[in-house]
């Protein structure tokens, strides 16, 4: 792919505004040295304004979702798309979240710009783990773990069973959920379901991803390990 085009389809501007930076200068090697459109360079040698080229297309990125943002590109208020670079959300092909959390559930999140890997994390088939913590509003009753682990509990509205969950209690009104598929509002309609109220609610890890220890609103890209640790079951606790 020529230079122009790959910057270009990273979102840095348009292939004009893209050959507008070769002119002026702005496009170098790690030495300083200017490049020009027909060279042919490694990605990683590529640097715009002296900063490192952001990675290429088949990009995977980890966020530690905030409070009050959605996953939304459309929402008129605060979306997880303004936590990333504006160039970002020009990227060809595009960036987009891998499944969603609601504004009032914050923890990992994942992005990608790969259809078939955004497809192979959530697909019923791969039975990707996620695990959240959650504080309730009441004291846990005693019997939602055996309830939960059934494989016959039946939501409001809902046609087909839940899939079995895993249930840890960590306090009188703190959970860790282990769920293997993604329903709407799925972990806060379970506690309803039995009574209880969501207070808050944090996603902790998917597969053998962990959130470690990213700030609220802060995030990075994924290294190919990192990409098989999802596919690789739950973390250990």
């Amino acid at each position: 792919m020529k230079l122009v085009k790959l910057i270009a389809n990273l979102g840095y501007g348009s292939r004009k505004d893209v050959t507008m930076m070769f002119r002026e200068g702005r496009i170098t090697d790690p030495d300083g040295e200017v490049l020009y459109a027909d060279d042919k360079v490694p990605h990683e040698h590529i640097r715009i304004d002296d900063e490192p080229l952001d990675p290429p297309a088949g990009l995977a990125l980890m966020m530690n979702k905030p409070l009050g943002a959605t996953c939304s590109r459309k929402d008129q208020g605060r979306v997880v798309y303004d936590l990333l670079p504006p160039r970002y959300r020009l990227r060809d092909p595009a960036l987009s979240t891998v499944g969603r959390l609601d504004r009032d559930t914050s923890g990992l999140l994942l992005f990608t710009d790969d259809g078939a890997l955004l497809h192979r994390i959530i697909s019923p088939r791969a039975q990707v783990a996620k695990v959240y913590e959650a504080t309730l509003a009441q004291d846990l009753r005693g019997d939602e773990g055996e309830l939960f682990a059934s494989g016959t509990m039946m939501l409001e509205a809902e046609k087909e069973p839940l899939e079995p969950a895993a249930l840890e209690v960590l306090g009188p009104r703190q959970a860790r959920l282990t769920l293997t598929e993604g329903r709407y509002h799925q972990v806060r309609r379970m506690f309803a379901a039995v009574g209880n109220h969501v207070e808050t609610l944090t996603r902790i890890s998917v597969g053998g991803l962990v959130l470690g220890d990213l700030a609220p609103g802060q995030w990075r890209a994924l290294q190919a390990e990192e990409v098989a640790q999802i596919f690789a079951g739950p973390a250990p606790r």
